[in-house]
């Protein structure tokens, strides 16, 4: 229970206090475990205003659904999204500067840009979707973004010693986390059938596409890459859903 309060703690902006001492290493690896459940509680918090606002007009609903779904994160993926592109673009291919400009809490043109596309392809998406029972979609959708970001922890270094991630990435339970991000996707095929199939396919290609090009440009990954990662899969679930049911139109 500790490590689920854990994760709760660093993913969301939920008052849940810790009991007892204070956390150590091993705890806040185990807590990693529980990102993908962290992302079932906000999904389910996200579905439970679509079910009371369902008469709501689908762009007024999105639009408070996204905001919602932001400050319920705090902000927290999109900061890292944020660094994440500014030190993409700025580091020019260089490991150090890349480095240097990510913890750079400064946020460039580039990262406004990002933020602000991701937002309008996320709120775009969220407007067809929820002119249905978009409830699905919504509760899947943090789930997969936070397994994204389990799977890259597990599978990939982590760079920055003596980072905020290092005794998660140090203590993290592979095994047990690899389950659990098997458990996630066979959640999303049995929900979504096929198309739940398509997502995963398109997840998977960038994963390994973003795993490749952090492991050329850093050799790893960093908080802020995770961060990326789970903002990105979050768009991806949306607007691929989006394009799944436009192909099934005759």
């Amino acid at each position: 229970m500790r490590a689920f309060i854990l994760a709760l703690q660093l993913l969301t902006r939920l008052p849940v206090p810790l009991l007892g001492p204070p956390p150590q290493p091993r705890e806040l690896g185990f807590s990693v475990l529980f990102f993908p459940v962290v992302g079932a509680v906000i999904g389910a918090l996200l579905a439970g205003l679509h079910t009371a606002l369902w008469l709501t007009d689908p762009g007024v609903l999105a639009g408070l659904v996204l905001t919602v779904w932001v400050i319920l994160t705090g902000g927290l993926h999109l900061d890292g999204l944020a660094d994440s592109a500014d030190a993409w673009v700025g580091g020019q291919g260089d490991h150090d500067r890349t480095l240097a400009i990510m913890k750079d809490p400064r946020s460039g043109p580039i990262a406004i840009a990002v933020i602000g596309l991701v937002l309008l392809n996320k709120f775009a998406a969220l407007q067809v979707l929820l002119a249905g029972d978009g409830r699905t979609v919504l509760l899947l959708a943090p789930v997969l973004g936070r397994a994204v970001m389990v799977l890259l922890l597990v599978t990939t270094p982590y760079v920055r010693s003596e980072g905020l991630g290092e005794p998660y990435a140090l203590h993290v339970p592979r095994a047990s986390c690899g389950l659990m991000v098997l458990a996630s996707a066979v959640t999303a095929v049995m929900a979504l059938g096929w198309q739940g199939g398509a997502l995963l396919v398109l997840l998977g290609v960038g994963f390994f596409g973003l795993r490749r090009g952090v492991l050329a440009r850093l050799g790893g990954v960093t908080g802020d890459i995770l961060g990326a990662a789970c903002e990105l899969a979050e768009t991806a679930v949306l607007l691929g859903l989006v394009l799944v049911a436009d192909l099934e139109m005759p």
